[in-house]
């Protein structure tokens, strides 16, 4: 049971953050929103930081997840960026509420200075290495990963845009043109 209830407050308690950001998150509404006591709560977890780091790891581990699902998924390295690019496409609801739940920690952390804001862009360079070994393959060689922060930046842009302007049809354009980006680099060739 203590696990399940420990996962349960990391689960909550990442939505909570990224929802409403992680200064405005309280002991008490997380513990509300698992539906147990403070008391109950201090049990699992003393500090808000301990529960930041343990939403921290939780993110890491489901990026790297994800990457290894779009690394099976993609026949070949442009494919496999496409489906990066998508995300965009297939979490808009949630990115034109509340912005991209990365980019949006990471902000946050560094306005506040916290020490855990490394952390949190560590989870940006799980997709900056990923991004980069997808260009490589492609053949980008030492481009590769000015090439990996530009699509990772441009979409992080356009998660910004969508939050802030709530434009659906504006994500839609802005994947399409990401994808042409991506099919017209004439130098990029895959790997042999």
């Amino acid at each position: 049971m203590t696990a399940s209830t420990r996962t349960l407050i990391v689960e909550k308690a990442d939505t909570l953050f990224y929802e409403g950001g992680v200064d405005a998150t309280s002991f008490a509404d997380i513990a509300m929103a698992v539906g147990i006591s403070r008391g109950n709560f201090y049990h699992h977890f003393k500090t808000k930081d301990d529960i930041l780091d343990a939403v921290i790891t939780r993110r890491i581990a489901r990026t790297r997840d994800m990457l290894d699902a779009w690394q099976d998924q993609g026949d070949d390295p442009r494919q496999r960026i496409v489906l990066f690019i998508r995300m965009l496409i297939a979490n808009r609801a949630k990115i034109m509420a509340f912005g991209c739940p990365v980019g949006t920690l990471c902000s946050e952390l560094a306005k506040l200075d916290h020490a855990a804001k490394g952390r949190a862009a560590d989870i940006l360079g799980l997709f900056r290495d990923w991004l980069t070994g997808q260009f490589r393959e492609l053949g980008a060689a030492d481009r590769a990963e000015p090439l990996a922060l530009h699509l990772l930046s441009w979409s992080q842009g356009v998660a910004v845009m969508a939050s802030a302007l709530r434009d659906e049809p504006f994500i839609h354009r802005e994947v399409a043109g990401i994808e042409h980006w991506l099919a017209n680099l004439p130098e990029l060739s895959p790997s042999p």
